[in-house]
């Protein structure tokens, strides 16, 4: 037997970090086991599904690298297969039309709730042969559905409690837990791994698989994902789709080592992972059963690892987005991006991180002095410096010959009192990179201006 997981996403909101996950976990899963992985786009709500969705759920499974086998199965296209399964379950009397009104059923539904029962229909119209329109409804066999979920363990579920099911609204409006049943079986599925938000969509759909005939599937049901607050992760926590965090500059090898540690815990203390490495050590059996806090910080410092792998003209490549109000050139990109590399959490922090080199900066005339140091110090310390640097010739200005000429000076005055001011007149900041990393990225044009405007501030 070929092992074949599926992601089924539908196309009606960004692509979610957790419906990422399952995807991932479901890859995973396939490719230990030397199966196959498959997309379906449940597109059946035709009103809220948009094709900007679709392409934002296939584009960002491309970006993560989650490559799904064959062709893209859309459950709209599978109409006429549903309606073929309807008409037998309907031929075969496992399943009927149920004419009871939405005011009916509401009614219904609270006479149960005062008694404190849960509800269920259990529809007197199965017995009506002669009734050909309405809802359709599986007839439920009552008894235990029992099944052994690959995380949780055996679980039991009274079928009656379930009442007698909606599968479709006629013939050719079928509802989810009906078409899921269908598709999972032509595709060929064998495992279901998703989230245990689908927990009791699974009894629903197993009596369905036993009314037609079909094989019962193993299933996995992944902890949710949580926020810190272990309240369910929503906008209010920051992002959830997997286009928002990419736009917040996030790699996507850092992701994909970030939401595999979503509840599965390798069996050593690694954290980096290729996902060459994921195949290899991943197993359901280590997945855990309660939520999975979703850590930012754990994120940035995932995604700062995979950052300082990146060879400066990459990284000028990722950064150069977020600076394009600069017009900057290669070369300044490139500076820039070295200047940073081992300060950058997410590439979107690199406008905040790097803007004084590119602005003015604006700072008070207090901010120069070093400790105690009297402003007219900081001053001549200043105007000694501007005296050196203006000497260097053009082409031997960078941070080597910067660094040559200045240290010795710096070490015969004091070093805070000479490259403390020196780097605030640079930046305009009391902590940034070293003033020998910032002349080399502003130049030496720059470097004098900003020098001799800190002299002007002090005057």
């Amino acid at each position: 037997m070929t092992v074949k997981t599926r992601i089924a996403p539908s196309p009606t909101g960004l692509f979610h970090i957790g419906n990422a996950r399952t995807a991932l976990f479901s890859y995973l899963f396939a490719k230990k086991n030397h199966g196959e992985f498959l997309l379906r786009i449940e597109d059946t709500d035709i009103e809220r599904s948009k094709q900007e969705y679709e392409t934002d759920i296939i584009d960002g499974l491309k970006w993560l690298g989650i490559m799904w086998d064959g062709e893209i199965i859309r459950q709209r296209d599978r109409a006429p297969r549903h309606r073929e399964y309807l008409e037998k379950l309907l031929a075969e009397s496992k399943a009927f039309y149920c004419r009871h009104t939405p005011d009916e059923l509401a009614q219904e539904q609270k006479n149960q709730e005062l008694e404190k029962i849960p509800f269920r229909h259990d529809c007197q119209h199965k017995y009506d042969p002669e009734i050909n329109d309405g809802v359709i409804r599986l007839k439920n066999p009552g008894g235990k559905i029992v099944f052994k979920d690959l995380i949780r363990g055996e679980l039991v579920f009274e079928s009656e409690l379930l009442g007698d099911l909606v599968l479709a609204k006629d013939l050719n409006t079928p509802l989810y837990n009906f078409a899921v049943v269908i598709d999972d079986a032509e595709m060929e599925i064998t495992h279901v791994i998703r989230g245990d938000d689908h927990l009791s969509n699974t009894p629903k759909q197993i009596l369905t698989q036993e009314a037609l005939g079909f094989n019962r599937l193993e299933y996995a049901h992944l902890p949710l994902i949580l926020s810190p607050d272990r309240s369910k992760l929503s906008k209010r926590h920051g992002g959830t789709s997997v286009t928002e965090y990419k736009n917040m500059g996030y790699l996507p090898q850092a992701m994909l080592n970030f939401m595999a540690l979503l509840g599965w815990h390798p069996a050593t203390n690694q954290e980096i992972f290729s996902m060459e490495e994921l195949i290899q050590e991943f197993d359901l059996n280590r997945v855990q059963k309660a939520g999975a806090v979703f850590d930012k910080e754990k994120l940035d410092s995932i995604n700062r690892h995979y950052i300082k792998q990146l060879v400066p003209a990459e990284l000028a490549k990722h950064i150069a987005p977020h600076l394009r109000e600069y017009n900057l050139s290669q070369e300044q990109l490139i500076k820039t991006a070295h200047l940073f590399q081992d300060r950058l959490n997410r590439f979107s922090e690199i406008k905040d991180l790097a803007g004084f080199l590119f602005d003015m900066p604006k700072y008070q005339p207090e901010l120069l002095n070093w400790k105690n140091s009297p402003a007219e110090e900081t001053k001549s310390n200043l105007e000694t410096m501007l005296m050196v640097l203006e000497k260097l010739h053009p082409d031997l200005f960078n941070i080597d010959t910067t660094t040559t000429e200045l240290m010795p000076v710096a070490n015969k005055i004091g070093r805070g009192e000479v490259l403390w001011p020196l780097r605030v007149a640079l930046s305009g900041l009391d902590k940034s990179p070293s003033p020998f990393e910032i002349m080399e990225v502003l130049g030496q044009t720059e470097t004098i201006n900003r020098i001799k405007k800190a002299i002007d501030k002090i005057k």
